[in-house]
């Protein structure tokens, strides 16, 4: 096998699996970036419904290569490094559908950085979570810290960002950092169907609710309401929306299937 592997595999419902393995650690290196670049690229070229971010091994990743730092010998070269990481959760952030990541174990600075730029956050009882960067004085460069504050609170984030411990997940749940933990045992196949739930959902609904979403982080809640009416408005040229409406009139709530279009 080769030093690390990104795939993406798609089921007939709709559903994409992004899965990165690069045993032993799935450090982040440049290498993982092309693969995950490239991944990227086709769930933007070729939308699914819904979006799972997976990781296989026994952690879900260690965090970053230090050697890619190592190498960095001016403010200019590091700026371009960053500019590039930072690239992978803003794009996965912008994705027009549910994304979904799962945290099996360790998930450590680049991986949770990725997993926050997320919609949902899953994770096993036993998983672990990290920014560790102060450990060779960085602050995260990838998105997490401003990301981490925008689910828990400033304060938060600074707890996690300057102490650089590690949280399991119940806390990170509590404080609204993870939606669910599940039970370790079972973890792959719980994440799968709650993705696969999604994927079977109306997905042109679920990509409203981003965009309202979005306008609500951009400027609070008069700026959504300024764009809600127009963004819920056009889903009146859904099939999933007149489909649904026709089956709550003739068959009660609950009964609509959804086709994503």
């Amino acid at each position: 096998m080769s030093e690390g592997q990104v795939r993406v595999e798609r089921d007939v419902a709709g559903l994409a699996i992004l899965t990165f393995d690069a045993p032993p650690l799935n450090l982040y290196t440049a290498d993982l970036h092309e693969l995950l670049d490239g991944a990227l690229g086709d769930l933007e070229d070729r939308p699914a419904r819904a979006l799972l971010v997976r990781a296989e091994g026994r952690v879900v990743s260690g965090g970053v290569d230090v050697n890619l730092f190592a190498v960095q010998h001016t403010v200019t070269g590091a700026k371009l490094l960053f500019d590039r990481m930072i690239d992978l959760p803003d794009r996965v952030a912008a994705l027009p559908f549910p994304t979904v990541f799962a945290a099996h174990g360790v998930c450590l600075t680049w991986a949770f950085e990725l997993a926050l730029g997320c919609d949902l956050i899953l994770a096993a009882r036993g998983a672990t979570f990290g920014l560790v960067e102060k450990v060779i004085g960085l602050t995260p460069a990838m998105g997490g810290t401003q990301r981490l504050a925008a689910r828990a609170g400033v304060g938060r984030a600074k707890e996690v960002v300057m102490t650089g411990d590690r949280f399991d997940a119940a806390t990170l749940e509590r404080w609204g950092v993870v939606n669910r933990v599940l039970p370790d045992e079972g973890f792959d196949d719980a994440v799968v169907a709650f993705a696969q739930d999604l994927a079977a959902g109306p997905t042109l609904a679920h990509a409203a609710t981003k965009r309202v979403l979005a306008h609500y982080e951009s400027g609070g809640v008069a700026e959504a309401d300024e764009h809600v009416p127009a963004i819920a408005a056009g889903l009146f040229d859904t099939e999933d929306l007149r489909g649904a409406v026709r089956s709550f009139l003739a068959d009660g709530p609950g009964r609509a299937t959804f086709g994503g279009r």
